[in-house]
Order: structure tokens, then sequence, then C-alpha cells
């Protein structure tokens, strides 16, 4: 697992923009591989990636019409009764407004390659075991971005998830819910307990993995997933079994590491830029 660092939020988001772009720009469509297929999570850290992204799209350095998304995750409308448990897809605070508002409307990716798990399905069961096949019809995912929750999440797999798990309904942890509850008004009451979301198997079989977390309030999670062993309590440290997994931080991700940790992958950093 490759650890990069950089001084601040902006700086480690440009870093992930371009290196998305590079992989976009190097990517050669085949008759058997005509799409670069790439994993998408919503979140505070990837708008950042998001907006630049754009800019780069504007400025015409790279095109999304060879590229096919998936996203990470999904708030379902779920019956409880006669009352919904959840929210709409066209609800201002779905992570399917989030995609288009932050990213989608303002590139030129074909609309009928966007995929994001329909929330409002009559059988959500049945949603997610064709998520996974939609992957496996396109040829896989070629690069899945992501966050890391304070917890040590990805995707919606929380503390306690397997490690073999696949796209399906996860319960909400409690430190999921107060993170999100910012969107909904910082009640968490408002917060929707439920989500569909990815597996840790899914995003295992992408042939690369990059997560973006930045700010101090990762740190210790980090420190955890990076530091610790491979552990269903932290998902995220399944990615140490990741043959090409990059996590990319702020310097105030890093606070909970050891100095000799970060010592070790800033210089292997400027090993690999001295050898091109």
């Amino acid at each position: 697992m490759r650890v990069v660092i950089r001084d601040n939020p902006e700086a480690a988001s440009q870093y992930v923009a371009e290196h998305i772009i590079h992989r976009i720009n190097a990517f050669k469509p085949a008759p058997f591989k005509p799409f670069f297929v790439l994993g998408l999570p919503t979140g505070d850290s990837p708008k950042r990636v998001y907006s630049l992204l754009v800019k780069h799209y504007k400025a015409g350095h790279v095109s999304f019409k060879n590229v096919v998304t998936f996203n990470m995750v999904s708030l379902p409308s779920l019956r409880n009764k006669d009352e919904y448990v959840g929210i709409p897809e066209d609800h201002p605070q779905s992570y399917r407004s989030f995609m288009y508002e932050y990213f989608f409307s303002h590139v030129d990716i074909a609309p009928e390659h966007i995929n994001l798990l329909n929330g409002n399905s009559l059988d959500i069961h049945a949603e997610c075991l064709e998520y996974e096949e939609k992957i496996k019809r396109v040829g896989g995912v070629d690069l899945f971005l992501g966050g890391i929750g304070p917890n040590g999440h990805i995707a919606f797999n929380e503390p306690g998830s397997s490690l073999a798990s696949r796209t399906r309904v996860k319960t909400l942890a409690h430190e999921t819910l107060l993170a999100n509850s910012r969107s909904f008004g910082s009640d968490v009451h408002r917060v929707p307990r439920l989500a569909l979301t990815i597996g840790v198997q899914t995003v295992m079989e992408a042939r690369e993995v990059v997560v973006i977390a930045t700010g101090a309030n990762k740190a210790l999670a980090l420190q955890k997933c990076i530091e610790g062993g491979v552990s269903h309590m932290r998902p995220l440290s399944s990615l140490q079994m990741h043959p090409y997994a990059m996590l990319v931080l702020d310097e105030e991700a890093t606070l909970d590491l050891q100095v000799s940790t970060v010592k070790y992958f800033k210089s292997t950093e400027s090993v690999m830029n001295e050898t091109g």
C-alpha cells in the first residue's frame, strides 16, 4: 500500500485529480474493453477532486466520453409500515443529486454511462445483485476513488463488515450518522439509518484503488488502518492486501502515525520521483 502525503487538502486533491486524469488519458479503448471504468464516492474530500476534474475538463486536459462510472453508495427509500425511512433520489441531499451538482452536470460523460445504486428500487436486494453484474459486464473497475470515515469505513462498509462482502444494504454506525448529519441541518435523527453500498470485496477487485483522506478527524482511523493489522473492524485496512492501493493524505491526517512511518513514506516517494 502506497501512502502519499501533501501539505494540505488542496494539494492532496490536486494530486488525486491529476492521477485520475493521467489514468484516463493513458487508457487505450479496445473492442473487448471500450471504456475506462471509474468508481466514485461522495463526501467533502471528493468535492475538491471533482472541482479540479471539472476545471481540467473545461481547460481541455481530459474528456470523460470513454468513461463509465459506478458510485459507491446510495441512501435507499425503504418502507416501514406506511412511512419512508430513507430519502427519494431527487432529494437535495441524495447522492444522485450530489454527483450531478458537483461533477456529472459539468463534464462530457454520457448519461447512459453513469451508474448509481437505485435506492427507490422495489427490490433493493435485486438492485444490489444487478449492480455487481453491471460491473462485471463492463470488465471490472479500473480505478476506485474512495474516502474514509472517522471509524475506518470505506464506502459504507462499517466496522465489522465482512472483507468478502459485496454490494448490499448496510445499517450505518452512529459515527457515520453524525458525520452525515451536517447535510441534514446537523440533526442526526434526519439522517437515513440504512444505505446501499458496494462491498469490501467489490473494492478489492478494482485494478487500482485511490483513497483521499484529509483532516485530523481521520488521523486515528488512518493510524489503525496503516500501522495496524488487517481487520474487519477497520475495513480500509483491507487495502494492505491490494497490489495497487494508494492513500493520499494531508499533513493533519498523519498526526497519529509514528514519525518513522511518515518519514518512510515521504522517503519512498522521494526515491520514486528521482527514478521516474
